[in-house]
C-alpha cells in the first residue's frame, strides 16, 4: 500500500468509529491494546446481596426470562469512556446476558437516543456472568458528566434463576417483555421496582480526578434508608454534591446495605463488614477514603422485635471495637485513610434498650479518643435532638427515631465534608 492509501485508511477509520460511537448499532469500543493503559475511576457502585424477598416486592427470587431490565444510576465521576460491572456473586450457575446498552438518561424509563451505546463483552455482544463471579463489559466511548444519570439496561433472552441484586436503592428499575436494549421509550416497560439488579459498579475513564474516591460504607444509614425515592437524597449522594458546589469534587461511593452488620452475615442483611469490606473497599478501582458508620444493628437487633435477625447474639462494645479494628488495618494496608462516624442517636426506636444504649455510648467513647481513626466525624453530636443527647433530633428524624430524613442526610454529608 503507499503512502497516500494508508493515510486515507486511516481517515476513514477514524470517521467509521466517530460514526459508530454516534449510532446505536455496535458501539466504538475503546481498544483492546489501549485498556491496560487506562485508569479505571469507580463512578457509582451497589453493593450485592443474595435474593431475597427483601424489605419491598423485588424480582431478585423469580429472576428475569425473555426480559430487559432497565436501571437508572448517577455516577460521581467524569469520563469519556464507561464499562459496567455485573455481579453473579450469589448465584450457583453461569447467568446469560443477551446484550446490553448504556445511555444518557431520560426521564422515568426513557433514554436519550442519540447517546445509546451497545456494550460488549471481550468483543461479543453476549456473555455469561461465572456462577460466584463477576463480569466487566469493553470500554465504549460515552461523555459521562459526575450527577449526570445514565441507564443501563440488560437483555436476558434465557431464564437467569434468582438473581444477585442490590435490594434497597430507592431508585426505580424497570422492566419490559422481549429485547428493548435500543428502546429509547419508556412505554414497554410497563413493570418497576426499587431494587437493583447484576449491576454492580459504573467506572470511568478519561477523567480529570482519578484515585481519591470516598466509599461510604456502613448499613441501611449508609443506604439511604428514609430519604425520598429517585431523588438522590441519601447522605453519599448529598456528600458528591456539597464537594462539587464548594469546589472539591471528588467521586463518592455508596456501599451501604439495609441492616448490615459488623460481627455476623445475614440472608437478608448482606454479609457481615470484613467478609465483604475487600469486595466493596478496596477492590473498588481509584479510592482513597472509606467513613466507616456502622454497628447500630450488632448492638440493636438483640433488643428489637424484628423476626429478621434471630436469635440476634448479644455484642459488646470490645467485640465491635475489634471489628472495626479489622477494618481499619485492612484499609491501612491498602493506602487507604478511613474516617470513623459514630453511632447516631436512636432513643426510643426498636433498637434502643438500656444495655444498646450503655454499649453505644462506649463505641462512641472509642471512636472519638482511641486515635485510630485517620479522622472521625461526629454525627452522634451533630444530629442529636436539643436536650436529649440520646434522641435523633425530630427535625432530622424519618419517624422511625433510627434513620434520618432527606434533611438529616443532608447535615451528615456537610459534616462528612468538612472533615474530608
Amino acid at each position: 500500500m503507499n503512502t497516500f492509501s494508508r493515510k486515507t485508511g486511516t481517515v476513514l477509520s477514524a470517521l467509521v468509529i466517530a460514526l459508530s460511537a454516534a449510532v446505536v448499532g455496535p458501539a466504538a469500543p475503546v481498544r483492546a491494546g489501549a485498556e491496560h493503559r487506562q485508569s479505571w475511576q469507580a463512578a457509582w457502585t451497589a453493593a450485592p446481596q443474595r435474593a431475597s424477598a427483601g424489605f419491598a416486592p423485588n424480582w431478585s427470587e423469580e429472576g428475569f426470562s425473555g426480559q430487559s431490565v432497565r436501571q437508572v444510576v448517577r455516577p460521581t465521576a467524569d469520563g469519556s469512556s464507561v464499562r459496567i460491572r455485573l455481579s453473579n456473586e450469589y448465584g450457583v450457575s453461569p447467568v446469560r446476558v443477551t446484550g446490553a446498552t448504556i445511555a444518557h438518561a431520560g426521564q422515568g424509563a426513557s433514554v436519550r437516543p442519540e447517546s445509546v451505546r451497545r456494550l460488549t463483552f471481550g468483543r461479543a455482544a453476549s456473555a455469561d456472568i461465572p456462577a460466584r463471579g463477576t463480569l466487566a463489559s469493553d470500554p465504549v466511548r460515552l461523555d459521562v458528566r459526575a450527577l449526570q444519570p445514565v441507564t443501563v439496561t440488560l437483555y436476558f433472552a434465557g431464564t437467569t434463576g434468582p438473581a444477585t441484586f442490590h435490594a434497597q436503592a430507592y431508585a426505580t428499575s424497570y422492566r419490559a417483555k422481549g429485547d428493548r436494549l435500543a428502546d429509547p421509550g419508556a412505554a414497554a416497560f410497563t413493570q418497576a421496582t426499587h431494587s437493583w439488579y447484576y449491576l454492580s459498579g459504573v467506572d470511568v475513564t478519561g477523567g480529570a480526578r482519578k484515585g481519591d474516591a470516598v466509599v461510604a460504607f456502613g448499613d441501611s444509614i449508609t443506604d439511604g434508608f428514609g430519604s425520598t425515592d429517585d431523588a438522590d437524597g441519601r447522605y453519599p449522594d448529598e456528600l458528591a454534591e456539597r464537594l462539587a458546589a464548594t469546589g472539591r469534587p471528588r467521586p463518592v461511593l455508596n456501599a451501604g446495605i439495609g441492616g448490615n452488620l459488623v460481627l455476623n452475615d445475614s440472608a437478608w442483611y448482606g454479609d457481615r463488614s470484613s467478609a465483604r469490606f475487600r469486595r466493596d473497599v478496596l477492590d473498588q478501582p481509584g479510592v482513597g477514603t472509606v467513613v466507616v458508620l456502622e454497628g447500630v444493628n450488632d448492638i440493636g437487633f438483640s433488643e428489637s422485635d424484628t423476626p429478621t435477625f434471630k436469635p440476634a447474639p448479644v455484642v459488646s462494645a470490645d467485640e465491635l471495637i475489634a471489628g472495626y479494628r479489622r477494618l481499619i488495618r485492612d484499609a491501612h494496608a491498602k493506602g487507604i485513610k478511613v474516617v470513623g462516624a459514630t453511632l447516631l442517636p436512636f432513643k426510643n426506636s426498636d433498637h434502643w434498650g438500656e444495655r444498646a444504649a450503655s454499649v453505644s455510648d462506649a463505641v462512641n467513647r472509642w471512636i472519638r479518643t482511641s486515635g485510630e481513626y485517620d479522622a472521625v466525624v461526629d454525627f452522634d453530636r451533630g444530629l442529636a435532638a436539643p436536650g436529649d443527647p440520646d434522641l435523633l433530633n425530630p427535625a432530622y428524624d424519618s419517624g422511625d427515631h433510627l434513620h434520618p430524613n432527606d434533611l438529616g442526610y443532608t447535615v451528615m454529608a456537610r459534616l462528612v465534608a468538612d472533615r474530608l
